[in-house]
């Protein structure tokens, strides 16, 4: 007869916690045993190079191996090979009280699809969290990503977790390194999971922290603005556009004068500059906008957009800014032709032009590029 499938599958990624593993793995027996839990346990090595692997077989467990290095690629070989309904995850180096298994999976069998600690409502030991990681990084990253994905998640990069085998299946989790935290996360809110935050706490972790505080913290940052093109781009772009266009306006239609300094039309090239660069991050956020909903699932919001901006219309506004530019091109150039191509200053005029005409062919191609990313994937 063959055995049962387990319910609960606990999830360890493991890099060389030798110190650390074996008291975890006899914290999570004894949790098993104690609330007559069906359960698996899955150490994964990520290379280790101590003794972790002999005491994963020591301590009887299933043991399997991810040879592509970093966390988040070890975390998918486990949560993928696992067999439960209920998945938990957290890491082998002592930090997390075990005990609390119960209580994330009694809220996965409450209803909720994914459950994560917060250590801040729980006791962190005095040393078990560095001063900066502490009132720093992570509450920085953790604000941002609220504010970027509005959410109240307090804790969102604790690394005690739990979710159903269904949730996951829905996440399409790819990130391989550390922000493979920040994108559970984030996925879990853009698939619109039900999501639960309990307190826990957090001790001081056993053996070497492999924790790199700026690049991992970069990692994460970087992701969140990837998966977040309104603060990526369009914010930036919009504050940038209206900078430079009214900076443009203002010097073109006179000689603006700021404590005794008068300014001619030299500054007008900043000004154009912030105008291009702000209009191609704007376009850039719809960009990202369209790729994110036909090509990762993301819930559709444009779809009243797309409805009036065709590649026709947004061509006929491209053409509709390039040919003022040549107008204004044309009567610069009739006018030093009549001149007898002397000496000529038609500075703002030429600004103006070149601007119009860039904006116009950046419409136009950007329709084009937009229409390919609408092509939904397989």
């Amino acid at each position: 007869m063959e055995n049962p499938k387990p319910e609960i599958s606990v999830v360890l990624p493991c890099l060389n916690e030798e110190d650390g593993l074996g008291f975890c793995l006899d914290d999570i027996k004894k949790v098993i045993k104690d609330n007559k839990l069906n359960a698996e346990v899955i150490v994964v090595d990520n290379g280790s190079t101590d003794k972790s692997c002999q005491i994963a077989i020591e301590k009887q467990v299933r043991l399997i191996h991810e040879k592509e290095e970093g966390y988040g690629a070890a975390c998918l070989k486990g949560l993928y090979s696992a067999q439960g309904k209920y998945l938990f995850l957290a890491d082998a180096d002592g930090t997390y009280d075990f005990h609390e298994v119960p209580k994330f999976i009694e809220q996965l069998r409450k209803g909720y699809d994914f459950v994560i600690g917060s250590r801040f409502e729980g006791n962190i030991g005095k040393t078990a969290m560095s001063w900066s990681h502490k009132y720093i990084g992570n509450p920085l990253l953790s604000g941002t990503l609220r504010l970027f994905f509005k959410t109240r998640i307090r804790d969102t990069h604790c690394g005690m977790r739990a979710l159903t085998k269904d949730a996951l299946d829905k996440l399409n989790l790819r990130a391989k390194g550390m922000e493979f935290a920040s994108e559970m996360v984030i996925k879990a809110i853009k698939s619109e999971l039900k999501i639960k935050e309990i307190p826990i706490n957090y001790y001081e972790r056993k053996g070497r922290s492999k924790l790199k505080t700026f690049a991992d913290g970069w990692r994460h940052l970087r992701f969140m603005l990837l998966y977040s093109p309104l603060f990526l781009f369009f914010i930036p772009g919009i504050i940038l556009f209206v900078l430079g266009m009214s900076s443009m306006l203002w010097m073109y239609l006179g000689t603006p004068e700021i404590l005794g300094i008068k300014f001619h039309y030299h500054p007008m090239f900043l000004s154009a500059l912030l105008v291009i660069t702000g209009y191609q991050l704007i376009i850039f956020s719809l960009f990202a906008k369209t790729y994110a909903v036909t090509h990762l699932g993301e819930k559709a919001t444009l779809n009243d957009l797309y409805k009036y901006l065709t590649i026709e219309k947004a061509g006929i506004a491209g053409i509709l800014m390039v040919i003022p530019g040549i107008i204004i091109y044309i009567l610069i150039f009739s006018k030093w032709l009549n001149g007898g191509f002397g000496e000529l200053i038609e500075i703002k005029n030429s600004i103006v032009a070149l601007t119009l005409i860039i904006m116009g062919i950046q419409t136009i191609f950007s329709s084009f590029m937009l229409s390919i990313l609408g092509i939904k994937g397989e």
